[in-house]
């Protein structure tokens, strides 16, 4: 399993977690998503200007390119992980490759 795989499993478990006791509770919690493992994840947080950004490039890019994008708030991860991805958010996860912040159209063109 190569590291990207492996990150984007260990994610994907967390969420799943998360999504899970979000179900079982009757505490009100943030609405998370189980997460398509075929589709390019947009690691962010609330408040964090440069992943808005991040967020309306990939808007556009989506716009005429056939991605799936996903959100994933890296405070809904665990300390280790959230703590890893940070410092350099906003960060792309596609199945294959991790692009950090700035990237540009063209640079996600690559990706496909």
């Amino acid at each position: 399993m190569t590291q990207i795989n492996l990150t984007r499993h260990k994610i994907a478990q967390q969420i799943h977690t998360v999504t899970l006791s979000t179900k079982d509770s009757n505490a009100k919690l943030p609405d998370v998503q189980p997460l398509d493992g075929q589709a390019w994840w947009l690691l962010g947080t609330s408040g964090c200007h440069l992943c808005d950004v991040a967020e309306e490039t990939l808007r556009l890019f989506s716009s005429v390119s056939p991605v799936k994008v996903q959100k994933v708030d890296i405070a809904d991860l665990d300390e280790a992980l959230m703590q890893e991805f940070a410092t350099i958010i906003p960060v792309i996860l596609t199945p294959t490759h991790q692009l950090k912040y700035p990237f540009s159209v063209v640079d996600l063109q690559t990706l496909i």
